[in-house]
C-alpha cells in the first residue's frame, strides 16, 4: 500500500496485479510505504478502513480516494499458478510445479479446505470495505495499465515508467471447456467487478 498525500491517493496492493511494479515506480513519492511481508504490503480496503485511515485523519483536507487493480479471474489464477512454480518453491506444499492447471483449479475449486497450492482468497476481498461492499473509488483493469498510469501521473503530477519485475515463468495454463465453465461460474461475482473495472482514463 502506497499513500500520497497531497494527492489524497491510498494505492492498494492487490496481489499478482502488477503491484511490484508499482511499488518501485513510486514508492519514494509516497509519504507513507507498506512494503516488504505480504501481509504488510499487502493490507485490503478494510485494513486501510479500520487502522490505517484514523491515523491519517488528523491531517485534515480532502478524503483519501482508494486506487486498486484488479485481473481478470482466470489469468489471476494463471498468474498464481506459474508463480508457484517457480524453482525456489519445488518441495515445498504450495508449490504447482508437479500440478497441471487443471489440476490446480480444480483444487481452488474444491468446497471445502483446500490443499495450499491452491489455499487462495479472491481479489474481491482486497476490494470490499466492513459492510462486505465494493467501496474502493476507482478499480482499474490490470489488462489495462496504461489507464491506471496515466490517472496516477496526472494525479501525482509526473511521468511514470513502470520497470518489468516480478515475472512468473512460463507454464501452460489451458483448461477444458467444462472446467473452465465451473471456474466463470463460480468466479461470477469476480468477473462482474472485472467488467466494471476502468479501461481507460
Amino acid at each position: 500500500m502506497l499513500i500520497f498525500v497531497k494527492p489524497r491517493i491510498v494505492l492498494l496492493s492487490v496481489p499478482k496485479t502488477g503491484t511490484t511494479a508499482l511499488e518501485q515506480a513510486l514508492s519514494e513519492r509516497a509519504e507513507i510505504a507498506f512494503r516488504g511481508r505480504p501481509e504488510i504490503k499487502h493490507l485490503n480496503l478494510r485494513q486501510y478502513i479500520n487502522k490505517i485511515r484514523p491515523l491519517l485523519h488528523p491531517l485534515g483536507g480532502p478524503r483519501f480516494e482508494t486506487v486498486a487493480v484488479m485481473r481478470e479471474p482466470l489469468d489471476w489464477l494463471g498468474s498464481w499458478y506459474r508463480f508457484r512454480a517457480r524453482d525456489a518453491l519445488i518441495g515445498r506444499p504450495n508449490s504447482t510445479a508437479h500440478l497441471s492447471f487443471s489440476r490446480f483449479v480444480e483444487d481452488y475449486l474444491h468446497p471445502g479446505e483446500r490443499p495450499s497450492h491452491a489455499n487462495l482468497g479472491r481479489q474481491s476481498d482486497f476490494l470490499i470495505d466492513n459492510d462486505n461492499r465494493i467501496a474502493v473509488d476507482h478499480i482499474f483493469r490490470y489488462e489495462a495499465m496504461p489507464a491506471l498510469v496515466d490517472f496516477l501521473a496526472a494525479r501525482l503530477g509526473q511521468a511514470i515508467t513502470l520497470p518489468r519485475v516480478n515475472v512468473s515463468p512460463e507454464a501452460a495454463t489451458d483448461l477444458d471447456a467444462g472446467t473452465e465453465t465451473r471456474l466463470r461460474a463460480a468466479m461470477a461475482p469476480e468477473y462482474a467487478i472485472w467488467e466494471r473495472a476502468r479501461q481507460a482514463p
